[in-house]
């Protein structure tokens, strides 16, 4: 058994030799033979215990025992109390999930405080067999079909790579006792279902079934590695910038659905919303999709996402002198310089010159409007500003986030697009305004 634990933990890269090392002690048969194997092999051992006070008596014994455990081995040993009952209610979560959240944050404390190398926590094969068991009913995908992960972060698991009747039999031998948690042998969780029920009825069929399943697990982790690498290379075609996803792009991939999802999923979308998304990709523009935390508009060329917490600004804003320009929400200049026909007007975009004596403070600076015009510089007619986003192949995403500075009712710049004809600097210009965005 110490052999096989201190080959895992060399191949895996745990843990350096005689490293210091938090180890999770419930009391329980695999975490006392994880601290046992782990001193026993040299390494500096804290032992940490949670007090969840989930099972009245059973879990005063059992930090008792881990006091005592910890002092028979010579080790620090540290415990504490949590209110679970009241962190789930409080937060949300389920009590499995409460336990969770607030026995890792401790055990990183205790990490720190101890200057340790990592955490090691008492997960085996049959733990590690049993998660993708439920993964799998659970639809993860690839992602859940690795089992246990060896190490995640500061957190190792030095005994995946033995079974629990390996370890019970590890610590008879060695005359170790432990506790018992009764709530084991009660098959109401679903991961004690499919230890007590699923599984027994799968060995009838094979009797090495963990050992198959343990196998393909380690198998498909690497599999699932190979395929991180494949889906980090292709994202880096198909995202022209964060949040902004080519179309095109996307549809030369091999798999173009299951890139689409494997981009998507970070940001909360589901198989079924993915599905419906890629269905509308060979489809009209201007389709929205929401996740719990984003929204996605397929644009003509384009999937963009944006964040549904990201505050809208307000809809206008006035400027009442050419220095009133700290509560913008884009950054624009303004300067009056004296005219002359030796002026140079630049041809950047994102500087508009205007003649100043036609145009009166203050400005306002808004979004568009339905029914907004202007006359586009170098044009004699006037044209709607939606027609002008059309002929221009705006995307929604770019008509919602256009903004305009306007004199009175009248539209004198698309920012950053095209300025109107009746303002332009003309021969007779005494005085020039330019206006320049920031990018």
């Amino acid at each position: 058994m110490l052999q096989t634990v201190h080959t895992y933990i060399q191949s895996n890269r745990l843990l350096p030799e005689g490293g210091r090392v938090v180890v999770g002690l419930s009391g329980g048969a695999d975490s006392v033979a994880l601290l046992k194997i782990l001193v026993c092999l040299g390494y500096r051992c804290f032992a940490v215990h949670c007090n969840f006070h989930l099972r009245g008596e059973e879990s005063d014994r059992d930090e008792a025992f881990s006091r005592r455990l910890a002092e028979t081995l010579q080790i620090p040993f540290s415990s504490i109390d949590f209110d679970t009952t009241h962190y789930a209610a409080e937060h949300a979560l389920s009590i499995e999930m409460a336990a969770r959240e607030l026995r890792y944050r401790w055990f990183e404390e205790k990490r720190l405080e101890w200057e340790a190398d990592c955490i090691a926590v008492a997960h085996h094969r049959d733990d590690s067999v049993e998660t993708l068991l439920m993964n799998l009913m659970r639809g993860t995908g690839i992602r859940g079909m690795g089992g246990i992960r060896p190490k995640n972060g500061y957190v190792i698991r030095p005994l995946l790579c033995v079974s629990r009747e390996e370890i019970v039999s590890w610590l008879d031998s060695e005359q170790q006792p432990y506790m018992t948690d009764h709530t084991n042998a009660s098959d109401i969780y679903t991961r004690n279902f499919i230890r007590l029920r699923i599984l027994p009825l799968m060995e009838q069929i094979n009797p090495s079934v963990r050992e198959a399943i343990a196998r393909t697990a380690d198998h498909l982790s690497s599999a699932e590695t190979l395929y991180r690498k494949a889906i980090e290379e292709a994202k880096k075609k198909v995202l022209l910038e964060p949040g902004l996803l080519s179309i095109p792009s996307l549809m030369h991939c091999e798999e173009p659905e299951t890139m689409l999802f494997e981009l998507l999923s970070p940001y909360h979308f589901n198989r079924l919303q993915v599905c419906d998304i890629f269905s509308s990709l060979q489809k009209e523009s201007g389709k929205l999709f929401f996740s719990s935390t984003h929204r996605l508009l397929k644009d003509r060329m384009t999937l963009l996402l944006t964040p549904l917490e990201e505050e809208k600004s307000p809809e206008s804003f006035l400027i009442h002198s050419e220095n009133d320009v700290a509560h913008l929400p884009i950054e624009l200049s303004f300067r009056q310089i004296v005219y002359s026909s030796e002026s140079v007007i630049g041809k950047d975009k994102n500087c508009a010159w205007f003649d100043a004596d036609k145009i009166r403070f203050p400005l306002e600076l808004r979004r568009w409007q339905k029914g907004d015009w202007f006359i586009p510089f170098g044009m004699q007619g006037k044209q709607k500003l939606s027609d002008y986003f059309i002929n221009h192949k705006y995307s929604r995403f770019e008509k919602e986030n256009a903004w305009l500075l306007c004199s009175g009712d009248n539209i004198l710049w698309i920012v950053g697009e095209r300025t109107d004809n009746r303002f332009r600097i003309e021969p007779s210009t005494k005085q020039a305004l330019i206006v320049k965005k920031t990018t």
